[in-house]
């Protein structure tokens, strides 16, 4: 393979996703400040920051294509954080209940050598059924979801949680728009595909 593959992730939801493609992959956990910029809108926010992560490489590689993602969780136009304590992550659940959260995922594909790269970002809908108090309150107990974004995990039981789901990639929900970034990867000459040798 003419270019090594890098994500900048230390998270192994999306290292596992990475996985799928069947190709060899290095690994770095990128050092950015995350907080919103002044007036920044959420499609701004995940898009700089997953480019911002993609061109941290730099400091740590010479070659390869690096992966950067980033995401949040939006609901009436606020940016959700994660919960940390399960009264916040009760709190968050409560306000979604029966309504439909947006998650954005910011994609950079960065190629250290060119200098050049592709960003995107994919939206997915995550639609809440109307959920008791009670029913909220042993989802928090039984995951703990309290450093996800929205206080679910949707690959694991947070999936109970959901009326429905709606967008182009269900791997986007978990962190890595996989369809979008073999489309990514295309363009600088990457096919998956052809790619797989056994």
């Amino acid at each position: 393979m003419k270019h090594s593959l890098i994500l900048a992730s230390s998270s192994p939801f999306r290292q596992s996703l990475l996985q799928k493609f069947n190709l060899p992959f290095k690994t770095f956990s990128p050092d950015v400040d995350e907080s919103a910029l002044e007036n920044e809108t959420p499609n701004e926010l995940v898009k700089r920051l997953s480019e911002l992560k993609a061109t941290e490489a730099t400091k740590h590689f010479n070659e390869g294509l690096v992966i950067g993602s980033d995401q949040v969780a939006v609901f009436n136009d606020q940016i959700l954080g994660k919960p940390h304590t399960k009264e916040n992550a009760v709190k968050q659940l409560s306000l979604f209940s029966g309504q439909t959260v947006t998650f954005l995922t910011g994609l950079c594909v960065f190629d250290i050598q060119s200098g050049q790269s592709r960003s995107l970002v994919e939206p997915f809908n995550v639609t809440f059924k109307t959920l008791t108090t009670a029913q909220i309150s042993a989802y928090c107990d039984a995951e703990q979801p309290y450093n996800c974004a929205g206080s679910f995990k949707s690959e694991g039981l947070g999936i109970c949680l959901f009326e429905k789901l709606s967008g182009d990639d269900p791997n986007s929900l978990i962190g890595l728009p996989l369809i979008k970034l073999s489309q990514l990867l295309a363009e600088f000459n990457v096919d998956v595909l052809s790619l797989q040798t056994k």
